[in-house]
């Protein structure tokens, strides 16, 4: 177990950080808005075109 004093000490800290973040100036951007989700393809739909990519490892 730590010593009181060095409890103190961290207790002390922290409660200097929590301060320091609370008084900082925050700046709040403009964000736009989220665009909406590209729709999914259901199953019951033909999967669009692909290409195929055939690899030859044999020599």
């Amino acid at each position: 177990m730590l010593p009181p004093f060095i409890i103190e000490q961290i207790r002390r800290r922290e409660e200097r950080e929590r301060s320091r973040k609370e008084h900082q100036p925050q700046l709040e951007l403009p964000v736009a808005p989220a665009k909406p989700a590209k729709r999914r393809v259901d199953e019951d739909e033909p999967d669009p075109d692909r290409g195929v990519i055939i690899v030859d490892l044999g020599g």
